[in-house]
């Protein structure tokens, strides 16, 4: 059964959604408010602390996956110019700094304007793209803030994309 063939009503809430897929995953949960759930997925790396919410303002399901870092205060730049080199290679979403909180944060918006509804299959990738693409490029942002390597030598740890077949 698809994860979406329970979900055939029109009117069903993201957030609802999400629950249901975290407790399908078996994942660490709590549902911070109506609009809102928090929950850690376990990654090679790390633990990651992923957050949706749901704004009907503008109707676009949010999603924050965060990690921390303690970097050196010298060490900023650097991963400031490391972020740009991995932003340019991600198409979905994007790395930020929060620099109060100390979290690198990955952030991703899924619009529903018009009323759409988002698929349990569409959140669950957009979770699993999250993961991924911190997965990734946990390892680049290590050695550009520890190792005190260019973004550039950094990247080339980063786990290569794979084309076609084998």
């Amino acid at each position: 059964m698809a994860l979406s063939e329970q979900f055939l009503e029109e009117d069903i809430h993201p957030i609802d959604i999400v629950e249901h897929l975290a407790e399908h995953h078996d994942w660490d949960f709590d549902r911070i408010a109506d609009d809102q759930i928090a929950m850690a997925v376990e990654g090679q790396w790390r633990t990651y602390s992923i957050t949706l919410a749901w704004s009907g303002y503008d109707e676009t399901l949010r999603m924050v996956c965060t990690f921390e870092m303690e970097p050196p205060e010298d060490r900023l730049p650097a991963l400031y110019e490391g972020i740009n080199a991995v932003n340019d290679q991600c198409w979905a979403g994007a790395f930020t700094w929060w620099d109060a909180q100390k979290l690198m944060v990955y952030r991703y918006g899924l619009v529903l304007a018009g009323g759409q509804v988002a698929s349990a299959e569409q959140i669950d990738t957009m979770i699993n793209a999250a993961v991924m693409s911190a997965e990734r490029y946990y390892p680049a942002f290590q050695l550009v803030v520890w190792g005190e390597r260019s973004a550039k030598d950094a990247l080339q740890v980063a786990i290569a994309e794979a084309y076609g077949r084998a």
